[in-house]
């Protein structure tokens, strides 16, 4: 194999509200949460959950758009890479924080509020209409190039 893949794509809901900062070079960040979540029936038959937590992080423009139109409960498509952060804590440990950084978001269900239904996947994904865009296509991505700031 000549080469190596960090490509991760996760569907979920939002677990707080995003958090928009820039940095001192006046780059944007934005950092959020999305939580995922595996059912089964185990052999007794009973239901099972378990729940997966993600931090992600966007940069630059992407960052802009999730600060202005992600909120917390909201559905959301997030595909990126996985970075792994190590520090040493006050208490002389070494800790790890890995996140997916993101390079596409789309945004999924309902085009209005945070009402974060706890059901499955949308039938048909879809992206709400920008500010510019009223008849937006439930089909059409949400592209960088396409917001109009």
């Amino acid at each position: 194999m000549a080469g190596s893949l960090n490509k991760a794509m996760i569907i979920g809901n939002l677990t707080r509200d995003p958090e928009l900062k820039q940095i001192p070079s006046g780059q944007s960040i934005c950092s959020f949460g999305v939580a995922t979540s595996r059912n089964w029936k185990d052999t007794a038959g009973n239901k099972q959950e378990q729940t997966e937590y993600h931090n992600v992080v966007a940069w630059g423009k992407l960052a802009e758009i999730c600060g202005q139109y992600l909120v917390k409960g909201k559905k959301v498509y997030v595909e990126g890479r996985l970075q792994t952060h190590d520090w040493e804590g006050q208490d002389g440990v070494k800790r790890y924080k890995t996140e997916i950084i993101c390079e596409n978001m789309v945004m999924l269900g309902a085009p209005t509020g945070g009402s974060g239904s706890a059901g499955g996947f949308p039938a048909k994904p879809s992206a709400p209409p920008t500010p510019d865009e009223p008849g937006a296509s439930p089909d059409d991505e949400i592209k960088i190039e396409d917001i109009p700031f």
